[in-house]
């Protein structure tokens, strides 16, 4: 599989994961690109498959894969299994392309990955480099390789999420 788009070290404590009344697991994953109106980007990442990094003060210490249930899910169960407690930030790897925006709140949304992502060996040895390296972050490793056609995200935190989404309306 090929990546096609990462966040590095999010906080958990930046994602509201009980939101007030409504849907169960409605909470958001919300990443951005830019920050000014006309050039932002919102996403929620909730239902991203691919690889994710749990860390603690001292680093990785959980390697997970999500697949149909999602990164959101995937995330949220660990809050409570033999992980909770013991991880305060991760990184995620995300195999589904980014797609078009939803027409009513202007968050982007998730496309399927196309059949054809595994053809190419070469971008997924080379992806898979990338992922390791900037995950784990080895002393001696100095240079830092990108992935062939990913995009980087930040984590919009809890409280600055009304801002970012009114940015979408201008």
């Amino acid at each position: 599989m090929k990546v096609t788009s990462f966040g590095l070290f999010w906080r958990q404590s930046e994602i509201d994961w009980n939101p007030g009344k409504g849907y169960r697991n409605s909470f958001r994953l919300l990443g951005r690109k830019g920050a000014n109106r006309g050039t932002i980007q919102i996403a929620d990442f909730r239902f991203q498959q691919g690889i994710y990094i749990l860390y603690d003060e001292y680093g990785p210490s959980y390697v997970g894969l999500t697949r149909a249930q999602g990164l959101g899910k995937r995330l949220k169960d660990h809050l409570d299994d033999h992980l909770a407690d013991r991880w305060d930030r991760f990184s995620w790897f995300g195999f589904h392309p980014i797609g078009g925006p939803n027409p009513k709140t202007g968050i982007l949304e998730l496309d399927k990955p196309s059949e054809d992502l595994t053809d190419d060996t070469n971008t997924t040895i080379g992806d898979l480099e990338a992922l390791l390296i900037r995950s784990i972050g080895p002393k001696r490793n100095t240079a830092y390789p990108s992935f062939q056609d990913a995009d980087e995200w930040t984590q919009i935190e809890y409280e600055e999420q009304e801002t970012y989404l009114k940015r979408l309306d201008a």
